[in-house]
């Protein structure tokens, strides 16, 4: 698969098969995820896979502020995968200060970059997902136990193989995207 067919092919999944994803298939995963981009080449995401069933009930129930559609997606899913982000790092001076006026803004540019390129190299396993905007980022920490005074969780991606592949939705035309100005 080229890098064309890769980012047009990959479609936000919501079901999956019973198939696991091999610790050896995630660990590539992440170790192609590693190159995306981030600011001053800080790496400040990372992932934490969650596989346990009672772990994904916990953050089902409690997690994701009562969507029904996304505690499906927490259960049913082979792996929920949690992007977290270091805090005061990406748009910061070493001192802490302000780098730019966007602050604290980097950091969530550089956790979507890392979550898209997520997404990316697990297409490109034969591996759906999605990731899920409604959750409570306090009560996930806490199932977890991430220290949220240290780190943030940026996203939570669904995971899993699928049998079926939805349909592209309509996209907007070029002439619609692109202003060029000479």
């Amino acid at each position: 698969m080229n890098a064309v067919e890769c980012i047009r092919g990959r479609r936000s999944v919501r079901e999956y098969t019973e198939q696991d994803i091999s610790s050896q298939t995630l660990r590539e995963v992440i170790e192609n995820s590693s190159f995306a981009p981030s600011w001053k080449n800080s790496q400040t995401v990372s992932y934490v896979a969650v596989k346990n069933p009672e772990l994904k009930n916990r953050i089902a129930q409690y997690g994701v502020m009562g969507f029904t559609p996304n505690m499906h997606r927490v259960t049913d899913c082979n792996v929920l995968m949690v992007v977290v982000t270091q805090k005061g790092v990406c748009g910061y001076n070493d001192d802490g200060t302000p780098t730019t006026s966007k602050g604290a803004h980097w950091e969530s540019f550089d956790a979507g970059i890392a979550t898209q390129t997520l997404c990316l190299a697990a297409h490109e396993k034969s591996i759906g997902s999605v990731i899920l905007g409604i959750y409570d980022e306090k009560a996930v920490a806490e199932i977890l136990g991430i220290d949220l005074n240290v780190f943030g969780i940026s996203a939570l991606v669904s995971m899993g193989y699928t049998d079926s592949e939805p349909r592209a939705p309509r996209r907007r035309s070029v002439d619609d995207l692109l202003t060029v100005i000479d």
